[in-house]
């Protein structure tokens, strides 16, 4: 009798789940999903768990959680530092993005803003949320059981050296400004995997007075025994708790940009990572606002400039594909959006943040379902 009844039911969650599960495909996810009005703060990432049908946007000092409807689920706030672009990790269910504590002129508008004091310490870390256990608006930061960090120490050391461009004193080696961009993807030159790797990018300072700060810089992690390092957030005193190096550090030449890769995005429809940026200003280059790192090249070895002198490091390549400027070799897009929001679904359909901002101030942002074309002329087209 029992087996008699388990079958019936068993047939309704096997239909359930499937039409669950068709419900988030790429194809049938909404036209587009808006944030809700927020704070003073602008939207820097969003990242998406399709499972379960949720978005999470990074509001500088808050993270919030909303439905596909966009109906508020929860948020996170409490911040003091730049919490910037995120990601959504399949293997752990959990949301990763970059977090900033420093001292220069982004740090100090931010506590201003805020109207908030935290140490003067620098550190930079990736946060780590747990998005089943927020549940409702405000949730604390520090306070809440839902939240870990880990110190990226690499960053952290080249933040603060100093190096010699054309014999001037420089603060900052590369340009570091810190991290942004953050990504899940598979090794380069071997993308047909499905192991994943968390890629880091680099904050680089938009200054056209140095020649050392023309490469994006990536970090690549394996964050499967990162429970070692993970730790709750104390923003009176940061924590030293993650890996003493990355497992790999790459550069790919893309002419300088403002404050580095804005976001980060591995599509596995095309296997590639996007890269968002805020375009660059050097006249010699042609800052395009999007660039594609092919990941099915294996990096190779070069050289580059830094403390005035060549060394040797690993380099990228950028997809053979858009826009292809004639005197530096550089091939990538001019597309008005994505900085603040890039998030591949699959299909080779895309989420992207159109922000916005209010007549009293408050920040906001829509995100609008686009079709990846990549031909000489276009990067993606809106989907209506």
């Amino acid at each position: 009798m029992k087996k008699l009844f388990l079958l019936p039911l068993l047939l309704i969650m096997s239909v359930w789940n499937a039409r669950s599960q068709k419900a988030n495909t790429p194809d049938s996810l909404p036209d587009s999903i808006f944030s809700g009005k927020q704070g003073k703060m602008h939207i820097q990432g969003i990242a998406m768990d399709r499972v379960n049908g949720y978005v999470y946007f990074s509001f500088t000092d808050r993270l919030v959680k909303t439905d596909l409807s966009g109906k508020l689920i929860g948020s996170v706030s409490g911040f003091v530092g730049h919490l910037g672009d995120l990601d959504f990790n399949t293997d752990d269910g959990r949301i990763y993005g970059s977090l900033e504590y420093k001292n220069d002129a982004i740090g100090k508008g931010i506590r201003k803003s805020l109207g908030v004091e935290n140490s003067n310490e620098n550190g930079f870390y990736i946060a780590i949320f747990d998005g089943s256990k927020i549940v409702r608006p405000d949730m604390n930061a520090e306070k809440e059981e839902l939240l870990r960090t880990v110190y990226i120490r690499e960053a952290v050391k080249d933040y603060e050296d100093s190096v010699r461009v054309s014999g001037i004193p420089k603060a900052h080696r590369f340009a570091c400004s810190g991290i942004d961009g953050v990504s899940f993807a598979p090794a380069f030159g071997n993308s047909k995997t499905s192991r994943k790797y968390l890629y880091v990018a680099y904050g680089v300072y938009g200054d056209t007075a140095r020649s050392d700060n023309d490469h994006q810089v990536l970090l690549k992690y394996d964050v499967a025994d990162w429970d070692k390092y993970e730790k709750k957030l104390s923003q009176g005193q940061l924590h030293q708790s993650g890996p003493e190096r990355p497992a790999e550090k790459y550069f790919v030449k893309t002419g300088n940009t403002r404050y580095g890769i804005q976001n980060l995005g591995y599509d596995p429809h095309t296997g590639n990572l996007f890269a968002a940026v805020y375009r660059g200003a050097k006249i010699e280059f042609p800052n395009y606002d999007l660039f594609v790192i092919d990941v099915h090249k294996k990096p190779v070895t070069g050289e580059i400039e830094s403390d005035s002198k060549k060394i040797k490091v690993k380099i990228l390549s950028l997809l053979q594909a858009g826009s292809d400027d004639g005197k530096t070799g550089i091939r990538g897009w001019h597309f008005k959006w994505g900085a603040t929001g890039l998030c591949p679904l699959g299909d080779g359909l895309f989420y992207i943040s159109h922000n916005a901002k209010d007549n009293a101030g408050k920040e906001q942002s829509t995100v609008h379902k686009y079709k990846w074309v990549g031909d000489s002329q276009d990067s993606f087209v809106l989907v209506k």
